[in-house]
């Protein structure tokens, strides 16, 4: 397995997280009608959290069965939560069953288009499945749509040259990648 693909579980996990983090403390801090500032949780979303953030640690622990079980509740009590469909499929792609996280990828991107990691995930989903071509454009919107200062986008931009090359075409040449050498 190469480098890339081994750290993408952490790369989805993390992701996830951190855009999961981020967007509680964007709701947070918007007025509006939401209720106090100290009101607790309820129930409910106290019991996604907790779960939700079960499955990110087995997912960083390579824990895939765990991780699925955890996201699993999770999509019971938020179907319309995208990263967990998008964890869900990183947890997938760990057991390489990459059809059926292929469709968790894809339901993601459906509820949120900007899911940048479900681009990646789709990615390595479809090279799975030996796809290139959808791999291809998959990892290109997530180059796209992955910040400037983005961590992974050189391996994402590293994966587009590998697969360009697999086809015989001219690489995809990115900010932070060098043009191929045809001499000594």
């Amino acid at each position: 397995m190469s480098g890339f693909r081994r750290d993408v579980r952490l790369l989805g996990a993390a992701i996830t997280a951190g855009a999961v983090a981020l967007a509680g403390t964007g709701l947070a801090l918007v007025p509006g009608d939401s209720p106090a500032p100290a009101a607790a949780p309820t129930a409910r979303e106290a019991e996604i959290q907790r779960v939700f953030g079960q499955g990110v640690v087995m997912l960083h622990a390579r824990k895939y069965e765990h991780a699925l079980t955890a996201f699993h509740r999770v999509l019971e009590l938020a179907p319309e939560m995208p990263e967990a469909h998008a964890n869900m499929g990183y947890a997938l792609v760990g057991l390489a069953r990459h059809r059926e996280a292929r469709a968790f990828f894809e339901g993601a991107i459906d509820l949120r288009p900007r899911q940048v990691n479900a681009y990646y995930g789709l990615a390595l989903a479809a090279e799975g499945l030996g796809d290139l071509e959808t791999a291809r454009g998959a990892m290109r919107a997530y180059v796209h749509l992955a910040p400037e200062g983005d961590p992974h986008r050189r391996r994402a931009q590293a994966a587009l040259w590998e697969w360009s090359g697999a086809r015989g075409g001219t690489a995809i040449a990115g900010p932070a990648q060098a043009p191929r050498r045809t001499g000594p």
